[in-house]
């Protein structure tokens, strides 16, 4: 078997605007359904561009701090999420998921009809009984009808096998990756590689998806991965290189519906930079 040669997820994210800090979640994604501001606070946010992209970088990211950070302070609207603690994602495997996510058995990527994202939904936080660390996920069509409903937006987009938040404490842990996963796709067979992905926290169904989506990339991208191989992630002008472009083209979309969370929707910086308008506002503390 043909050894993956990056680990290649960098997913199409939904496009909403940073909210003000302090804000709660279901306000932040409200702003993206609001009727708009005036006419003053128009001119403003067009007098103040997001010259800089959202992240964590590192030494492989290629920009520096000042061209990528972990705050979006631009277009009259701040967000700067908390540097989440190893307790803090160690808190969230505490919570059970009442109704796991089945299992990928069947490639996404070689279906008929190809799973696709539907623009404005939103996956919700359900608590169960007060009694117990018990939750469901929902999807919503509005971060409003959620809220409505005495949930609490966990992500953007609709529900998918990555929602829970166990592996919401995987982003948490690991702003990059890329390494982990390249290890991965380096495994002898499927079942191997999965399990090597399900070691780094991923729930089974989860590292299904992610064994899917490298394979995917991996037929769609070789050429032009093996060629930025030793590449920084991204170029002096802050754009992604061809590799990372072809994986996001390729097969950013269906993972994005099949997964659900991504660390855009779900407000987490990472070492593949963003511009802020990508960027979903969110704050991850669960009662």
């Amino acid at each position: 078997m043909r050894k993956t040669l990056a680990p290649l997820l960098f997913m199409a994210a939904c496009q909403t605007t940073p909210a003000p800090a302090g804000h709660d979640v279901e306000v932040g994604l409200a702003l993206a359904d609001s009727e708009g501001g005036s006419a003053d606070a128009d001119a403003a946010a067009a007098a103040e561009p997001c010259d800089a992209l959202f992240g964590a970088p590192n030494a492989k990211t290629g920009l520096t701090a000042a061209q990528c950070q972990p705050k979006c302070t631009c277009s009259g609207k701040d967000f700067a999420p908390p540097t989440y603690t190893d307790a803090q994602a160690e808190a969230l495997l505490q919570w059970q998921l009442s109704s796991p996510a089945t299992q990928v058995t069947a490639d996404p990527y070689g279906l008929p009809g190809k799973p696709a994202a539907k623009l404005g939904q939103v996956c919700a936080f359900v608590r169960g009984p007060a009694a117990t660390k018990t939750y469901s996920l929902q999807t919503f069509d509005s971060a409003a009808a959620a809220k409505a409903a005495g949930a609490q937006v966990t992500h953007a987009d609709g529900c998918g096998v990555c929602s829970s938040l166990a592996n919401l404490a995987v982003y948490m842990r690991h702003p990059d990756l890329t390494d982990p996963v390249r290890k991965c796709g380096f495994e002898p067979d499927k079942d191997a590689s999965i399990a090597c992905l399900q070691a780094l926290g991923f729930e089974l169904p989860c590292a299904q998806i992610w064994y899917y989506n490298t394979q995917h990339t991996r037929e769609k991208c070789l050429g032009v991965c093996l060629a930025a191989l030793s590449a920084p992630y991204h170029l002096p002008d802050g754009s992604l290189n061809s590799c990372l472009v072809c994986d996001e083209v390729e097969s950013g979309p269906v993972f994005k519906a099949v997964a659900g969370r991504t660390r855009r929707n779900t407000g987490l910086p990472s070492s593949m930079c963003r511009p802020c308008s990508e960027v979903v506002p969110l704050v991850h503390v669960y009662p």
